[in-house]
């Protein structure tokens, strides 16, 4: 199956890592800026061909969304579902490394599931657990705001997402939940080596049986008027508050 992807980030990292996987490039007739050239000159030199469209027809092709100028149809990539996530941790755990998973639950906004991706693969999670439904799809709106974590950090979809939780807490994996009335803050609290981070949807936050198999809950301290973050900025507060400590103990070794 077919797909398509745009933006100058999506399509380059998509060319570094998975060349083959594109099958058709369109280039935007009048746009000449120097990163659109580059990467064009890239692709171009792993031999595939770059085909000019006007810019309404790229524009109907992704619905609108800001494209950059290029717009590819690829080859459907891997789909990760939840026996990639036992062999993912075992892995990590033979490796002697300290798994960090993120698990999104009911986050619905493509632009949103982008930008998590963006900021776990800035921040070195191993991989993005959301259940099957109540969730964004990986599409093209997605991978263009990832601008190209989608292609880095596997995103493993789930049928039962409480099983899910199960299995990670066989294994030794601590998972902590945020929510707006946990009694410990995020900066109060410290981390566990081997750990998975929940973020619930903005408006509902974890679902009951989500919250109910978390092992401690977490709050992010706000010193405004507002009630609550936007998901995909909490997201990264908490993760890279989790590489910090992470760090720390790394120097502390």
């Amino acid at each position: 199956m077919d797909e398509m992807i745009y933006g100058i980030h999506a399509v380059k990292a998509l060319l570094e890592k998975e060349p083959h996987r594109l099958l058709e490039i369109f280039l935007q007739k009048d746009r000449h800026d120097r990163r659109l050239r580059s990467l064009i000159s890239e692709i171009e030199a792993e031999g595939l061909q770059v085909q000019m469209a006007k810019r309404q027809w790229l524009d109907n092709q992704v619905n609108h969304e800001v494209h950059q100028g290029i717009v590819a149809k690829i080859r459907q990539g891997r789909q990760y579902q939840e026996n990639d996530l036992l062999q993912l941790v075992e892995k990590l755990l033979a490796d002697e490394k300290d798994p960090l998973l993120l698990i999104l639950d009911g986050v619905t906004d493509p632009h949103n599931l982008g930008a998590c991706l963006r900021s776990a693969d800035a921040a070195g999670v191993h991989a993005v657990i959301v259940p099957k439904d109540h969730s964004a799809p990986l599409n093209a709106t997605a991978k263009k705001v990832a601008s190209g974590a989608a292609e880095t950090v596997p995103l493993i979809v789930v049928t039962n997402l409480a099983r899910t939780l199960r299995l990670l807490k066989e294994h030794n994996i601590w998972i902590v939940g945020t929510a707006g009335d946990a009694e410990q803050n995020l900066y109060q609290w410290k981390i566990q080596k081997s750990m998975a981070l929940v973020m619930g949807s903005e408006g509902q936050g974890m679902r009951r049986l989500t919250r109910e198999h978390c092992d401690e809950l977490i709050s992010i301290p706000l010193a405004g008027s507002v009630s609550s973050l936007n998901v995909s900025v909490a997201t990264g507060v908490c993760l890279f508050e989790i590489t910090r400590q992470r760090n720390l103990m790394a120097g502390a070794v």
